[in-house]
């Protein structure tokens, strides 16, 4: 699966909350200053050609739709991001967060459950 571009990222997050939508339904979805109607519809074409997305015509106009689901993109780069920076070791990881960001401790003792919560259930 190819990586995103920040623009397509944009785009792919408007369309898997909307679920589907016309090139003017996504751009309305921007905060201003808007894109050009163009843009968007040159980098939703763009979706289109990687496979990301898919539409159906409607005449002239074209309604289109995710063709993977935001969970299987996380999915998918957080595993290149693992690989590609951390040595897919998920220790790496953490410790890199642990070292770099102002964690809550709160969030430390939720990891913390769930990662018992999937040790048990490797048993």
């Amino acid at each position: 699966m190819n990586k995103l571009t920040q623009a397509e990222e944009r785009i792919m997050q408007i369309l898997w909350e909307m679920e589907k939508g016309f090139v003017k339904d996504i751009l309305e979805q921007f905060p201003e200053p808007k894109p050009n109607y163009n843009t968007v519809s040159t980098i939703t074409r763009i979706l289109e050609k990687k496979g990301f997305v898919d539409h159906k015509a409607y005449g002239n106009s074209h309604q289109y739709y995710p063709l993977i689901t935001k969970d299987e993109y996380k999915q998918t780069y957080l595993q290149e991001i693992l690989q590609d920076y951390f040595g897919n070791s998920f220790t790496n990881l953490v410790s890199f967060f642990s070292e770099h960001q102002d964690l809550e401790v709160d969030e430390v003792e939720e990891a913390l459950r769930l990662l018992k919560k999937l040790r048990k259930q490797a048993q």
